[in-house]
């Protein structure tokens, strides 16, 4: 079986024009993994890579949703697991790029879940409890019973959601304490660039005041008019922020600073997950020869 090349780690340290280098080197394509650039229209705040900055490569899931649905974890496993697998197939290495790290883990793992059995019965009741009450009152009721594997999954990831609980009903135990665990789908290499913290804060930083100058505010005032307040979508960083301003509620530096605050807390968050992905492989991004390793790394794991 081929492997999966994954270059992830935390937002503006430069994994789009990595992955676009390695995917010419391979000639191979691209699969997105970051929950924003699935949204159609959303450009600006999510540094939605433009045709020149993909260099001629093929890229996947992106713009695959309208920004008035919800997208979930499933809905990206859904979609990017068949590309990849198709990939794969074809003798080559997907290269998938991002820092979502739920969407990276579901697509490099499948779950083993404990032996409990479904029960369709109970899914129904949640699954109804969520399209009537909301995503988020049916993970509260999971957060209620287990803390630990709400704190683990997305109000989004319905269909998780609605397994703990099911395992917690069927079994009287919480679902993080029973032995699921992650198997792996395919042979990976991922690959995170291993920046200084402040070095990394500064890019952000950098990276927010070019979005604020290339019209983040206008991008996300036509937004606003297209879709509910409470939409997925607005709820990334950079646009609940400019939310805030266009409803008066905050001055123009204060959503300045409050869009780098979040940002570097992200990055913080993110460095923090993809430290627990098996394997990972941190870069000097200071290197010249990042691309010649990662290619010999690949070609290592091909061979055993």
């Amino acid at each position: 079986m081929g492997t999966v090349l994954v270059v992830c780690g935390a937002t503006a340290s430069g994994k789009t024009a990595f992955a676009v280098r390695m995917a010419q080197r391979l000639k191979s394509e691209v699969v997105s993994a970051d929950c924003m650039l699935v949204y159609k229209g959303l450009n600006i705040g999510t540094a939605k890579p433009s045709e020149e900055e993909r260099g001629g490569i093929v890229h996947h899931l992106m713009d695959v949703a309208d920004p008035s649905e919800s997208f979930s974890v499933s809905d990206y496993e859904r979609l990017a697991l068949p590309v990849c697998k198709r990939l794969l197939g074809q003798g080559k290495v997907p290269v998938v790029c991002g820092g979502t790290g739920f969407y990276i883990q579901a697509l490099l793992f499948a779950r083993r879940q404990g032996g409990v059995g479904a029960d369709p019965v109970l899914r129904e009741k949640y699954e109804r409890l969520a399209r009537e009450q909301g995503k988020e009152a049916l993970h509260d009721l999971l957060a209620s019973v287990d803390a630990d594997s709400a704190e683990k999954l997305h109000p989004n990831d319905v269909r998780r959601v609605v397994r703990a609980l099911e395992i917690y009903e069927l079994t009287g135990r919480k679902k993080s304490e029973q032995d699921d665990g992650f198997v792996p789908r395919f042979p990976y290499l991922a690959v995170a660039f291993d920046f200084p913290r402040e070095e990394l804060y500064a890019r952000a930083d950098a990276r927010v005041d070019e979005m604020l100058a290339a019209g983040l505010v206008d991008e996300v005032h036509m937004l606003s008019e297209r879709v509910k307040e409470d939409s997925q979508c607005l709820q990334g960083i950079g646009y609940k922020e400019v939310v805030e301003y266009l409803n008066g509620n905050c001055s123009y530096s204060t959503m300045r600073d409050v869009i780098k605050q979040n940002t570097r807390n992200y990055a913080k968050r993110q460095i923090t997950f993809f430290k627990k992905l098996p394997g990972i492989v941190w870069l000097d991004p200071k290197a010249d020869d990042n691309e010649k390793k990662v290619e010999e790394m690949l070609c290592r794991i091909q061979k055993n």
